[in-house]
């Protein structure tokens, strides 16, 4: 009786207790398993935002393009007394670092209205079904929570041309997880304050249905800054670093022609670790000059000495 029925029910169990296991790896919704349509977004409150306008540097006409939604989150009214509607979305595109994703979380901490942050890939799923369950759960709990924000980082991972590689597989669950995002974006109402902000670097990607009115109606820029916003997004990250009074952020704005904000954020970070490394309380002129140099090409190699021959190769290749 052990052999032909406990111990082939003993083997069975832990084969299905390892599976089950492996597939809330892979699914990732909360550790559950039987949350199978969970979109798996993160929820922010309104409390729990805490980034503003004030924290973007550097993209004024980003903000001058958001705030407008914005004001229709706080004072609906006065827009749908003229039978003006909110833009349903609002598609983020520029370069990698420029601070896409800082600006939507501003619109949301300036709004003071829940946040719902996703990635684009984590709508394409193994299984069938599975990213048009996330999508309609998502856009659920968002007509709950209204007015509130949704912001889908990397949309492009989603929101590909359709038909393009019509050989390659897993493409029809891609397909039909766009066919569901572009059904929900035309099924809710934009008077109950529900704003989709999505991010791009790779806006030429994107299926043309996605950019149509009616669903992402304005497409903002979001570009790498100029002299002037460099010093202001430098100033910004230095704000909660000792910084030494010889400091200059015009030189540094200078010399950091084509730096996104995130590599200008790395800059200020190297400086600090510099100093700490050298022994000084505070950031020096010299450490932010050095970090300058580290986030464009790299540490120093102090042991790579070059022969007379392989310098004059050098000089000579150089010049």
């Amino acid at each position: 009786f052990i052999l032909m029925w406990i111990l082939p029910g003993l083997l069975f169990y832990i084969i299905w207790r390892q599976t089950s296991k492996s597939l809330q790896a892979r699914l990732g919704a909360g550790g559950n398993f039987m949350s199978f349509g969970n979109s798996g977004a993160k929820i922010y409150a309104d409390s729990d935002i805490k980034t503003t306008f004030a924290d973007v540097a550097g993209q004024n006409e980003a903000k001058e393009m958001l705030s407008e939604i914005v004001n229709f989150l706080h004072n609906p009214q006065k827009y749908t007394d003229i039978g003006a509607s909110l833009p349903k979305g609002a598609l983020l595109v520029g370069p990698p670092g420029t601070g896409k994703t800082l600006i939507a979380r501003a619109v949301a901490g300036e709004a003071k209205v829940p946040f719902f942050a996703i990635s684009g890939s984590e709508f394409v799923q193994m299984f069938v079904g599975m990213g048009a369950a996330k999508v309609r759960d998502l856009f659920k709990q968002a007509n709950e929570k209204a007015p509130c924000i949704i912001f889908i980082d990397e949309i492009d991972a989603v929101g590909r041309a359709r038909g393009k590689n019509p050989n390659m597989g897993g493409n029809d669950e891609r397909e039909n997880t766009l066919n569901q995002l572009l059904t929900e974006m035309d099924g809710f109402d934009g008077k109950k304050g529900v704003v989709i902000l999505a991010a791009t670097n790779r806006p030429e990607s994107l299926d043309k249905a996605l950019l149509r009115p009616g669903r992402f109606d304005r497409r903002i820029p979001v570009e790498l800054p100029d002299l002037k916003g460099r010093v202001a997004i430098l100033k910004v990250h230095a704000k909660n670093v000792k910084m030494g009074s010889d400091i200059d952020f015009d030189a540094i704005g200078r010399a950091t022609s084509g730096a996104s904000g995130a590599e200008l954020a790395n800059i200020i970070n190297e400086g600090a670790l510099r100093a700490v490394r050298q022994g000084r309380a505070y950031v020096t002129q010299a450490d932010l000059e050095e970090s300058i140099e580290v986030v464009i090409a790299g540490y120093q190699k102090k042991n790579a000495i070059l022969t007379e021959a392989e310098k004059w190769t050098v000089a000579v290749s150089y010049t």
